[in-house]
C-alpha cells in the first residue's frame, strides 16, 4: 500500500467527483422540483473536484491555491452536501453559523500556511473541522432522516470516515503523520483512499435517497386522488379486498360507508368548479380529522367518497358517521352536508361487491329520505 502514488489517488478522487456531479446534475434537471436538495448535492462533488485538482497541482501553483483554497473547497463541499441533505428532508440549514465557521477556518488555514507553516497542525485542524461537520450531519440525519436504506448508508459512510479522521489525528499526535500530503506512507494511503470512497459513497447515497423519494412520490400519485389527496378508487377497493381477506381469516370484519355530498351539482353550477373543488378538498380534510388511524378515505367518483373502517362494528361505524356530520356543520364557509350509506360485514364469505351494493342502496335511501343523514343497511 505504501507504494501507491498519492497524486494518482487524488486524481481518482477527482474522477469520481466529476462522474457523480454529472449524474446528480442530470437528476436535478429531470427529477420533479418537489425533490429538493439535489442541486446542492450536485454542487458538492464539483467543489470536491476543483479541490482535488488544486491538491494535485501542489508545488506547481501557489500555496494559497494548493493549500488554503483546496482545503476550504473540501470543507465547503461537505457543508454544501449537508445543506442539500437539510433541504431534502425539509429542515432549515443554519447558513449564518456555518458561514462563520467557514470564514474562521479560512483564517486558520492562512495562518497555518504562511505565519505558522506547520503541516501537522494544519492536518490536525482539518481533521477536527471535518469531524465536527460530519458529526453535525450525522446527528441531523439520525433525528430527521428516517430508517430507510439510503439514509442508513450515508450515516454509515459518515461514521466510517469520522473513524478514519480520528485515526489520522492520532497519527499526527504520535508523530507518524508524515511531513507532506504527497509523501507515500501507509497513513496517507489510508486517508486518501478513504476520501475517494467517501466521495463516491456520499454521492451514491444522495442518488439513492432522491430515487427512493421519487419512487415514493410516484407510488403516491398512482394510489391517491390528485385533488383531495385521498386514496383513488382502485387503491381503496384494493384496501377493502385486503381487509375482507383478513376478516375471512380472523372473523372480525370491517364496516364500509358511502358518502355523497348533497346538492353538489348545484354548487358547481352556481359557484363554479373552482369553488366546488375547494369544497371537496375541505370535506376530505375535515373527514380525515375525525377518522381513526386505521380508517381509509377514498374518492369513489365525482363527489362520492368511500370510507373503510377496519374492525368497526355497526355501533362504532355509526359513531364515525355522526362525527363526520358534526365536523361539517361548524359554520365554515366551505362546509357542506352529506348523505351516508353504512353497512358492516356480516361474516361468512361475503364479498366486497355485496357490501358495496348494500352501502349504495342505503345511500340512495338517505338521499330519498331528505339528505344530510346516515342510513344503515
Amino acid at each position: 500500500m505504501t507504494n501507491l502514488d498519492p497524486r494518482s489517488m487524488i486524481a481518482m478522487a477527482g474522477f469520481m467527483s466529476a462522474i457523480m456531479a454529472i449524474v446528480l446534475l442530470f437528476m436535478r434537471r429531470y427529477y420533479p422540483p418537489s425533490i429538493r436538495g439535489v442541486g446542492a448535492w450536485a454542487a458538492a462533488p464539483l467543489l470536491w473536484l476543483v479541490s482535488t485538482v488544486l491538491f494535485g497541482a501542489r508545488n506547481a501553483i501557489p500555496d494559497l491555491l494548493s493549500l488554503v483554497l483546496a482545503n476550504q473547497l473540501l470543507v465547503m463541499g461537505t457543508l454544501v452536501y449537508y445543506m442539500g441533505t437539510c433541504s431534502f428532508l425539509g429542515q432549515p440549514f443554519d447558513r449564518r453559523f456555518w458561514g462563520w465557521v467557514l470564514a474562521g477556518s479560512t483564517v486558520v488555514f492562512v495562518v497555518l500556511t504562511y505565519w505558522i507553516p506547520d503541516y501537522a497542525l494544519r492536518v490536525g485542524f482539518f481533521s477536527v473541522l471535518m469531524g465536527v461537520i460530519y458529526a453535525a450531519q450525522l446527528r441531523f440525519m439520525l433525528r430527521h432522516g428516517g430508517h430507510n436504506f439510503p439514509v442508513r448508508l450515508v450515516e454509515v459512510v459518515l461514521v466510517l470516515h469520522m473513524a478514519v479522521l480520528a485515526l489520522r489525528l492520532a497519527s499526527i499526535l504520535t508523530g507518524k503523520g508524515g511531513g507532506d500530503l504527497m509523501e507515500p506512507s501507509w497513513f496517507q494511503t489510508l486517508y486518501i483512499g478513504a476520501y475517494v470512497l467517501t466521495v463516491l459513497m456520499l454521492s451514491i447515497g444522495a442518488v439513492l435517497m432522491a430515487t427512493d423519494r421519487l419512487r415514493t412520490e410516484l407510488e403516491h400519485l398512482a394510489t391517491h386522488d390528485s385533488l383531495t389527496g385521498t386514496l383513488n378508487r382502485r387503491a381503496l377497493l384494493q384496501r377493502c379486498e385486503d381487509e375482507l381477506e383478513r376478516a375471512q381469516r380472523y372473523g372480525h370484519g370491517p364496516s364500509i360507508m358511502m358518502v355523497d355530498l348533497d346538492n353538489f351539482k348545484a354548487v358547481n353550477d352556481t359557484r363554479g368548479h373552482q369553488h366546488g373543488d375547494a369544497v371537496l378538498v375541505h370535506f376530505a380534510e375535515r373527514t380525515r380529522q375525525v377518522l381513526r388511524r386505521a380508517d381509509r378515505l377514498g374518492r369513489y367518483g365525482g363527489e362520492e367518497f368511500l370510507v373503510l373502517l377496519p374492525g368497526a362494528d355497526m355501533a362504532a361505524a355509526t359513531s364515525v358517521a355522526q362525527r363526520i356530520h358534526a365536523t361539517l356543520a361548524t359554520g365554515h364557509a366551505l362546509d357542506c352536508q352529506v348523505s351516508i350509506g353504512l353497512t358492516s360485514w356480516t361474516g361468512g364469505h361475503e364479498t366486497l361487491d355485496t357490501m358495496l351494493s348494500r352501502a349504495d342502496a342505503a345511500l340512495y335511501r338517505a338521499k330519498h329520505e331528505g339528505r344530510n343523514r346516515t342510513v344503515v343497511a
